[in-house]
């Protein structure tokens, strides 16, 4: 539940590690042991758009996966 005067809540759940497959270069396809997490975004839809929601959660789980931490504050 999201409370005024909040607009939106991220939920990070726990970090576990798991079997996925990824490409690799020089071996194609693969399985591989990384770490996952579950990311939940609770908002009010009368405030945010869920096309924008989705657009902010892709921006966090590009930024998890590729290291940078560091960028401009708000939707990139």
């Amino acid at each position: 539940i999201v409370n005024y005067p909040q607009v939106a809540e991220l939920g990070i759940g726990a970090t576990v590690r798991r079997p996925v497959v990824v490409n690799h270069p020089e071996l194609g396809e693969t399985i591989a042991i990384r770490d996952m997490v579950y990311l939940t975004l609770s908002y009010d839809h009368q405030l945010v758009d869920g096309a924008d929601a989705a657009r902010y959660l892709n921006d966090v789980k590009a930024r998890l996966e590729a290291g940078e931490f560091e960028g401009e504050l708000g939707l990139s």
